[in-house]
């Protein structure tokens, strides 16, 4: 049986040595710090690299291995000046490992260098498909072990949240991936992995060695169940800031009450948040934009220079979590088509009795997840709401209950009916100016708005039953030459100066959010709506009306149009027909950028027309533009209409070398959203779009990205997301899971983020203008 055995293992090996090939061969002496049943990726020997290991824009280098005596290992060396530094290892014919079965990639790994590491793992198989996930690596400690889930049962689970903690027991790193990236791959055929960074703000070293693929242990089909307690918080797992009982809750928020009480805003701020020792400019009684010795600036009331650094999305909406129960009644998912705010920022949604009385239990995988929910008769029961439709998720619409608010009324108790939100406001005011922020952003409770304590941001969205042009990520993209969408525009803003009432607190007005404009990098993702919208029928579009008219009037005959565009349309009338055109010369692409402009101009007209209407002293913000939906046709309608350009930045590092075009643009700019997360010392599951190794680490990162914002001319502020965690169980509209807030889902600030707010802040006028003198 002995020798059986050793034979059958021979022969695997053979298999295995046969498809790896070349100088990835298997070293039976690296094997033998590899468990039995696992599969080498790499052999790292001597000095040379392994064929099919290659730099992308990264210094690599076999060095001692700091765990294996005589053993080797791969240095990594990110450069901070490259996006997507890293390195790739790619094998003469793809690796098979489905012997394994349900199996996981392993390495072990050490940061050998100053900063953490978000490190970003894609792996792909013959066919294409590729599934990228991410983890962070600190600073020095002993080698770690992270893994990659390659196959496995826990990859089919749809939970409604980003990212799911390990499906067995392990003291391994997971590496996590948002809700589109946990997918299976054809582990008969992987075809390359590749470890990067993405833009990162210094050089950052890795030691990396033991690459292997090893089957999964046991799935515990329970692995979901029971992972969130009465608070919202991770039940399975320990961390500083946890919450064990509502007396502890309650104690906690009296003391910090007690300390805010002591509070008084930053000796250098005026009234409004601006620099009360700086130079002071015209008063207008409204937030304006200034160039003010080279650099843009914000404008106070009362005429002191005002950089907007502040939190966005203080409010309730997006604090509930999905249950897993729903209700036959119909009536509870009747949407108003008049309605001017989306599902996911509007306010809770109460259900009747009568439609409680028709509950069910749609998704027991949901269910299953919370150690307690409120019977319908608690107290506590007030903060179920129900959503009508979600983005994301296992359930389509259903209940939801937020234990941030829950907690809320926990924390300060019922005095009357939503007496702990107005307590909730008036403390997280104060904490804002204790912070020394000098804002709300984006999606501030309209609580906020008369308060007169400290400034915000108005918002509002433009949807309706306008027609369209193309998809897009969040919604599709709407046809702004459509007079439905005017009305909707109109009406949108309308709404915000109710709310608004001409307040001086008001900075300016955001309308709409990270809309697919199209992204530079290929013909297709830029002119996207341009191409869309050729497809249209002029007689059922509106913008592909528009465009035809641009074109007859830029071409005059039919011929003309065909010769450049290597079409051969047979009059006018067939272009207001869907059109295809194949040409990618110069000359399609200087029509298809000016169609493309002339979209974005008149969207951005629109908005900027209705705002004015109601509000013609506050400034538009803009719509807040995402890299992966922008191009240099919307930035010129930006600048064009808006009075502030505003960009989310998700990235660890601002780098100057990305938005040199600002010089062109040479326009007021403002950072609408960035953030950075942790899980190692939170008990969430997913960190958010920027991996920090830990809350300190965090803070450092926070602290860094904002003193770049400032050190740039033309940014006037910058606006972390958001002032709360996600769900722990993922936020009702996508699953959003995040340690992202400022203070946790039991409104406890995280300290290393508050010290480092204080530190920020204390300095930063001085750092932005501390060269310009009070005049």
């Amino acid at each position: 049986m002995k020798y059986k055995i050793i034979r059958y293992w021979i022969r695997f090996l053979a298999r295995v040595l046969a498809v790896v090939g070349g100088n990835l061969l298997i070293a039976a002496a690296t094997a033998a710090t590899i468990p039995s049943s696992s599969i080498p990726v790499i052999t790292l020997e001597g000095e040379a690299l392994p064929v099919g290991v290659t730099a992308n824009k990264a210094k690599l280098a076999l060095v001692p291995s700091p765990q294996r005596p005589g053993g080797r290992a791969l240095e990594v060396s990110f450069d901070a000046k490259a996006s997507n530094s890293g390195v790739t290892i790619k094998p003469p014919q793809s690796w098979d490992w489905s012997a394994l079965g349900d199996c996981h990639l392993a390495f072990d790994v050490v940061n050998t260098g100053d900063y953490s590491v978000d490190l970003i793992a894609v792996i792909g198989d013959k066919s294409g498909a590729s599934t990228t996930r991410r983890v962070s690596i600190p600073v020095g400690g002993r080698p770690r072990t992270c893994f990659f889930v390659i196959k496995g049962p826990e990859l089919l689970v749809d939970s409604g949240q980003a990212n799911n903690p390990p499906a067995w027991p392990t003291h391994e790193t997971q590496f996590v991936g948002g809700k589109r990236d946990l997918k299976q791959l054809d582990a008969a055929q992987i075809a390359s992995i590749n470890l990067h960074t993405d833009v990162i703000a210094h050089d950052k070293r890795l030691v990396l060695e033991n690459f292997r693929v090893v089957p999964n242990p046991g799935f515990d089909p329970n692995f979901l169940v029971g992972i969130c307690d009465e608070f919202g918080q991770n039940a399975k797992v320990e961390f500083p800031i946890k919450v064990h009982s509502a007396a502890e809750l309650k104690a906690r928020a009296e003391a910090e009450l007690a300390e805010l009480a002591k509070s008084k805003p930053m000796a250098d701020r005026s009234k409004w948040g601006g620099w009360k020792n700086g130079p002071r400019l015209k008063a207008t009684g409204y937030f304006r934009t200034e160039k003010v010795q080279g650099k843009w600036s914000l404008v106070d009331p009362d005429g002191y220079l005002y950089f907007a650094n502040g939190i966005a999305n203080v409010r309730m909406a997006n604090t509930p979590t999905m249950t897993g129960v729903d209700f036959h009644e119909p009536t509870v998912r009747a949407v108003d088509p008049e309605d001017l705010t989306p599902e996911d920022s509007k306010g809770f949604i109460q259900t009747s009795a009568e439609a409680r009385n028709t509950r069910f239990i749609i998704s027991e995988l949901r269910n299953k997840m919370f150690t307690w929910l409120p019977a319908y008769d608690d107290p506590l029961a007030a903060h179920y709401s129900y959503e009508r439709s979600v983005h994301l998720g296992p359930v389509a619409h259903g209940e939801s209950f937020s234990f941030y608010e829950a907690n809320l009324e926990r924390r300060y108790g019922r005095t009357g009916p939503g007496s702990y939100l107005a307590k909730w406001r008036d403390v997280t005011a104060d904490r804002m100016l204790d912070w020394g922020f000098t804002c709300l952003g984006n999606w501030a409770d309209p609580s906020f708005y008369h308060l007169d304590k400290i400034p915000y941001f108005a918002n509002g969205w433009i949807i309706g039953n306008y027609k369209t042009v193309s998809s897009g990520l969040w919604a599709p993209m709407p046809d702004p030459f459509d007079p439905e969408f005017v009305r909707r525009a109109k009406l949108t803003l309308k709404a915000v100066a109710a709310e608004v009432q001409d307040s001086p607190w008001c900075v300016g007005v955001f309308v709409d959010n990270e809309k697919s404009w199209g992204k530079t990098g290929s013909f297709e993702s830029q002119y996207v709506i341009v191409i869309s919208a050729l497809n249209l029928s002029a007689a059922e579009s509106p913008t592909k009306a528009e465009f035809v008219r641009i074109l007859n009037q830029k071409y005059g005959t039919i011929e003309a149009l065909n010769k450049v565009w290597e079409t051969s349309l047979p009059s006018w009338e067939a272009l207001t027909k869907g059109v295809t055109v194949t040409a990618r010369n110069d000359a399609v692409r200087a029509d298809f950028s000016a169609m493309l402009l002339a979209y974005c101009n008149e969207y951005f007209r629109v908005v900027r027309d209705a705002l004015r209407e109601v509000l013609p002293h506050h400034l538009y913000m803009g719509v807040r533009m995402a890299g992966w939906g922008m191009n240099p046709e919307v930035v010129a309608a930006a600048k064009k209409y808006t009075d502030v350009v505003s960009y989310n930045h998700y990235k660890e590092g601002f780098r100057e070398a990305d938005w040199t075009f600002l010089k062109e643009v040479d326009m007021p700019s403002i950072i609408g959203e960035f953030h950075m997360g942790a899980t190692s010392d939170t008990g969430m599951f997913h960190p958010g779009l920027i991996y920090a190794a830990d809350q300190a680490d965090r803070a450092r990162m926070f602290k860094k990205y904002v003193e770049a914002v400032a050190d740039n001319p033309y940014f006037v502020g910058a606006h972390w997301f958001q002032y709360t965690d996600s769900p722990l169980t993922g936020r009702t509209h996508d699953g959003e899971a995040y340690n992202i807030g400022f203070v946790s889902n039991t409104d406890i600030p995280y300290p290393e983020m508050v010290k480092a707010a204080k530190e920020l802040n204390s300095g930063l006028y001085k750092r932005r203008f501390g060269e310009l003198k009070a005049k």
